[in-house]
């Protein structure tokens, strides 16, 4: 699948690196260091291409946007229009401190306001980009969840596959109004800032679903 990359910091970067060794070819963009950005294709190797983020979004076939918070709308006036197009939003709305979101929406229901359009799809946010580095590919029962989130549903299982090519498990934590859980910052009851493992992320989940007491993850052996 050819993923275009939009911001190719900690997050995104590591993103597109693990997308790549899964097969998959990627465009990164939207760094004020050209030459950071293709000294980190060149580590990706020839599967990884620089270009705009008007490139990334043609080239995509799915699009990550992983800029700082208050560059998401420069990105996507960058990118140019997303109708239609599935995109990973890795985004926290860290700024000087923990930045506003309009009251009754989640970041991600905010954030389609932001790129409107998009098939938008909320992951690879939750945990720092060195720890999905180390964790990603690990088995069994120590295999680390991705948790996503978002409203459309064939977009959502595209996203799932890939979080599963990156080496994590993918589960499915709701719609867009229900992605407050996987958002900044980490609280008591959120999964943000937490390593779940498959068994413990289900259980959250349906603790969510039928509004029973929600489980922490299990303390690592």
């Amino acid at each position: 699948m050819r993923i275009g990359v939009i911001g190719a910091g900690n997050i995104g970067g590591n993103a597109a690196n693990l997308l790549a060794r899964a097969g998959h070819e990627v465009l990164l963009s939207y760094s004020r260091d050209m030459d950071r950005l293709r000294a980190l294709a060149d580590e990706i190797g020839p599967a990884a291409k620089v270009g705009t983020p008007a490139e990334a979004a043609e080239f995509g076939e799915v699009v990550i946007i992983s800029v700082p918070w208050r560059l998401v709308g420069d990105a996507a006036a960058q990118a140019g229009p997303l109708d239609g197009k599935i995109v990973i939003d890795t985004t926290n709305q860290f700024g000087r401190g923990l930045e506003p979101v309009p009251s009754g929406l989640t970041a991600l229901q905010y954030n389609a306001t932001r790129i409107p359009g998009a098939r938008l799809v909320k992951s690879f946010n939750t945990l720092t980009a060195g720890f999905q580095a180390s964790a990603a590919g690990r088995t069994g029962s120590d295999r680390v969840v991705m948790f996503y989130a978002g409203d459309d549903a064939e977009a959502k299982a595209v996203v799932a596959r890939l979080i599963e090519d990156a080496g994590f498990a993918a589960v499915d934590l709701g719609s867009a109004a229900e992605a407050l859980p996987m958002e900044a910052p980490r609280r008591p009851g959120g999964v943000y800032g937490e390593e779940y493992h498959l068994e413990d992320a289900r259980a959250y989940v349906e603790a969510v679903r039928t509004g029973g007491p929600l489980p922490g993850p299990s303390v690592p052996d």
